[in-house]
């Protein structure tokens, strides 16, 4: 992209390798590797922002802190692109725009067994319970409204591959509603899967649409799936149905 620096790699602590999407003076888009938290580790344990700022530190040979400001955030156990600003200004007009869903968020997700509607729209109010959300009645004290759809673009081996667009942003929607509805994600214990993934859960961030925060110009940030998922889940992820 004009401007911007694009398709670099931080060469990090074993064994993580965090790619650069994309990076100008406002932005910095990574592609997140499961197992690594966005932020809030424990004291000397690794994060995606701590890797972030060290790595701007050390390519600008920037003295002391380095502001990096988190606008968008993944579960540790979810892979894919995630947005940081590197301005305070940045951070609050993408805050914004988190605030008033103007942000388009896909997500790619294995489930198992095969559903009956290729396409979906599902609809829950989601309440924390000690780690997990649960899904509960409209309007109970402390939830909030939920909203995501779905597409199947394929299936395999007794899984399905799903297109998931977001309208809201919940901690771990897509994992509890899928979950609730009666598919949830593989590898996803926390949530009731009964089904083994090589690393984290079968979740991944593959597309993040947003306006440049200074300017305004439509954005588009991609990633691909990660090589431990299945092949066909792959091919289907890079292409169209």
């Amino acid at each position: 992209m004009p401007g911007g620096r694009s398709s670099s790699a931080i060469e990090s602590q074993d064994p993580q390798i965090i790619r650069v999407l994309y990076e100008d003076n406002h932005l910095y888009v990574v592609d997140k590797p499961a197992g690594l938290p966005t932020m809030g580790a424990a004291a000397g344990d690794p994060s995606l922002v701590e890797y972030g700022r060290e790595d701007i530190r050390v390519r600008y040979q920037k003295p002391g802190n380095v502001f990096l400001g988190v606008v968008s955030r993944l579960d540790a156990h979810v892979s894919g692109v995630v947005v940081f600003a590197r301005t305070s200004k940045a951070a609050a007009r993408l805050n914004e725009q988190f605030r008033e869903r103007t942000v388009n968020k896909t997500y790619a997700a294995l489930v198992a067994g095969n559903l009956s509607q290729r396409s979906g729209r599902l609809e829950n109010w989601l309440l924390r319970d000690d780690r997990r959300q649960i899904v509960v009645a409209e309007g109970t004290p402390g939830s909030d409204f939920a909203a995501l759809s779905y597409h199947a673009a394929a299936q395999a081996g007794g899984m399905t591959f799903l297109r998931v667009m977001l309208e809201t942003g919940r901690r771990h929607q897509i994992r509890t509603q899928l979950a609730a509805a009666g598919f949830p994600i593989c590898g996803d214990h926390l949530y009731g899967s009964a089904r083994r993934f090589p690393y984290g859960i079968a979740l991944h961030a593959s597309e993040l649409q947003i306006a440049h925060p200074v300017g305004g110009r439509a954005m588009s940030f991609r990633s691909d799936l990660p090589n431990y998922w299945p092949e066909w889940a792959r091919i289907r992820g890079q292409g169209s149905d």
